[in-house]
């Protein structure tokens, strides 16, 4: 027997290769749900901030404009003083309770509002009571360390 008459002929035959990486774009389906979702968190989050900050920015306005009536009061405005911090507690009770439950409240109906939102009876009975009347009076006698300890913990609280 010839070897040479029996064998097979030669194939031109390649090694097993891996196929090509797939392309980096367009990235598949999954990864589009995935950047659509960070992208909606990423908003959330940043419109949550944005406001947190913006909220905490006009307290501390409220608030420094407390502290400058206190460093401004004097015994001869002190009807002034009591108008002053009475609108102040109403410009924040405005931007926090609905415009019907506070607009119209007035003397003791106001003070009783300011206790039953934070003021813990001191609007009704402590240095708070002279925003029932005093802003309609000729000449008011006022705490004013009182009167402005209690609204700043009253702002804290609603704010």
């Amino acid at each position: 027997m010839n070897p040479t008459a029996t064998a097979p002929p030669v194939l031109d035959l390649r090694d097993v290769h891996a196929p090509p990486f797939p392309d980096f774009w367009p990235p598949a389906p999954g990864w589009w749900i995935a950047a659509a979702l960070l992208a909606g968190v990423l908003v959330f989050v940043s419109v949550r901030l944005y406001r947190r900050y913006r909220l905490r920015r006009l307290r501390r306005q409220v608030l420094t404009t407390l502290d400058t009536l206190a460093a401004g009061y004097s015994s001869e405005q002190s009807v002034g003083f009591v108008t002053e911090v009475s609108m102040l507690l109403r410009r924040v009770a405005l931007r926090r309770f609905p415009r019907r439950r506070v607009a119209a409240l007035f003397g003791a109906d106001w003070c009783r509002f300011l206790d039953e939102t934070g003021g813990e009876g001191g609007f009704s009975r402590g240095a708070g009571q002279v925003l029932a009347s005093g802003p309609y009076a000729s000449r008011v006698d006022v705490d004013p360390e009182g009167l402005v300890a209690l609204a700043r913990l009253w702002i804290q609280k609603n704010f």
